[in-house]
């Protein structure tokens, strides 16, 4: 399979397991009675900053394997590194940002971030047996 399709399939299954983990989020506050317009907001921004991590996390992943399969791999450990770097200070600082300007629920901005490997383990769970992993 290409790398680039490869990397829209698994951000779409993350794209779906965001929706589906933020949905019952929200159900969460709504049972609790805490549901308002600052959660509605903090569980957007926050899915789609956990799929916007996880999509640049892939391209550079991609990246890094090229770099290695053309014989620079410190190239392309040095991509990874830089990209790991870049992303946790961004997603760092927009959710300190969001989370401290009173319009978005701190923990419907932090909780997105925890959807994205369980949705990732039950995506491999569920992968046909014939899919072949790139």
């Amino acid at each position: 399979m290409d790398s680039r399709k490869f990397v829209f399939k698994e951000t779409a299954i993350v794209l779906l397991g965001e929706a589906v983990g933020t949905g019952a989020m929200f159900c969460v506050f709504a049972m609790l009675h805490a549901f308002e317009p600052a959660v509605l907001y903090g569980g957007l921004l926050g899915a789609f900053l956990s799929v916007l991590n996880f999509f640049v996390m892939a391209v550079c992943g991609s990246m890094a394997a090229d770099k290695a399969v053309a014989q620079d791999v410190r190239g392309g450990q040095r991509i990874l590194r830089t990209s790991q770097l870049v992303r946790y200070l961004l997603l760092f600082v927009i959710l300190f940002a969001a989370g401290k300007s009173g319009w978005f629920s701190p923990i419907a901005l932090v909780v997105p971030l925890l959807f994205v490997r369980p949705t990732l383990f039950l995506g491999e769970f569920f992968r046909k047996s014939g899919d072949k992993q790139v």
